[in-house]
């Protein structure tokens, strides 16, 4: 397969149908930004648990899911969608890391070790990714599942990272007002 085409030379580019659209319109944002959010999920990869690694790797190929999804205003049967499922795998995922962790009492801030502090990062990438879902959802239809995945992915990379903080012994910081 050829990496370059110069098809989007012209500032446009293929949907999944192979209508054209530019690369600034909220559909190539919303898929582009998910993108972001999976590509820095993989610097966080390996944290050093297995379990962790294994729930980031499932993270990152239901993102690919996501994007195909956003890339395809109008999908057959046999087209790759979010379902449900994929939510209830996410949100199972965020009961179990969070059930090895204190009760959450105040903000924290983001940071901590390189792999805790990089799901930080990748939480807010996932936030920004669900606001232009949304954009998206407001004028083109889009698959409410994949919101729905998107909110809980930023829930679930904030227990994520505050579990390998809790496991590489970095104490979280509250803010002060």
């Amino acid at each position: 397969m050829k990496i370059y085409t110069g098809r989007g030379d012209d500032g446009m580019t293929d949907l999944r149908d192979m209508s054209r659209v530019a690369k600034t319109s909220p559909r190539i944002e919303a898929y582009g930004t998910v993108d972001e959010a999976n590509a820095l999920i993989g610097t966080a990869r390996p944290t050093g648990y297995d379990d962790v690694d294994e729930t980031l790797e499932r993270i990152q190929n239901h993102l690919h899911i996501v994007q195909a999804d956003f890339a395809n205003p109008n999908p057959d049967e046999d087209d790759p969608v979010v379902t449900e499922a994929h939510v209830d795998e996410l949100e199972d995922a965020i009961d179990e890391a969070d059930a090895e962790l204190d009760p959450l009492e105040s903000f924290i801030l983001p940071g901590g070790s390189d792999a805790g502090a990089t799901l930080h990062h990748a939480r807010a990438v996932a936030r920004r990714a669900e606001r232009r879902s949304v954009a998206l959802a407001a004028d083109d239809p889009v698959n409410s599942e994949a919101i729905r995945y998107l909110n809980r992915l930023s829930d679930a990379l904030f227990v994520l990272g505050r579990l390998v903080n809790a496991r590489d012994g970095v104490p979280e910081e509250s803010p002060t007002y």
